[in-house]
């Protein structure tokens, strides 16, 4: 009888007890926690990295609008390495992650360029760099593979099927009459 009454007051006690509790609640919460803090984190990056893509492709397909490019004999690595050097702080490995497309189109409405993201897997094919003539319509496609880090934020954003995300930037326009 004895016993039973020391056990069950060592079990009461241990019932009781609440020290090393919050170490039990944080540990059961700590991996969804730092799994959103670093999805969250990373798709902030990919915004970040999304606005700096659009800038640079807007900025430079001015040089493109205004001729100076044409006066300046640009080719499509000629423009990738322009446009890579208004990415600021992702500047040092975009030559090898970006891909241009600029070319002339025959209308704003429905223009119909091929797309290399229609496949399984991203396509260059058809893509080249045609600066036009002054007054032509022009489209000018950029599209950046960025390898994504936390996992499952790629089945939201990857479109291809190496885990990458692949952002877009374009923009269209009208050269101006340089000539």
């Amino acid at each position: 009888m004895l016993r039973a009454a020391r056990s069950r007051t060592a079990l009461d006690r241990f019932l009781a007890a609440r020290r090393g509790s919050t170490a039990v609640e944080f540990a059961m919460v700590a991996m969804p926690f730092f799994f959103m803090m670093f999805a969250v984190l990373e798709l902030a990056f990919v915004f970040v990295l999304d606005s700096v893509l659009e800038n640079a492709v807007i900025e430079t397909g001015r040089l493109v609008r205004t001729g100076q490019a044409e006066s300046q004999g640009f080719n499509a690595t000629q423009f990738k390495t322009s446009m890579c050097g208004r990415m600021s702080i992702f500047s040092s490995d975009c030559m090898a992650k970006v891909t241009v497309d600029v070319r002339e189109i025959p209308q704003f409405t429905n223009p119909n360029p091929p797309d290399p993201t229609a496949g399984s897997s991203f396509s260059e094919a058809g893509l080249g760099y045609d600066g036009g003539d002054p007054g032509s319509l022009m489209l000018v496609r950029a599209w950046y593979r960025h390898t994504l880090f936390t996992p499952f934020l790629e089945q939201g954003l990857a479109r291809m099927g190496d885990g990458k995300a692949i952002l877009t930037a374009t923009t269209a326009f009208r050269n101006e009459p340089w000539r």
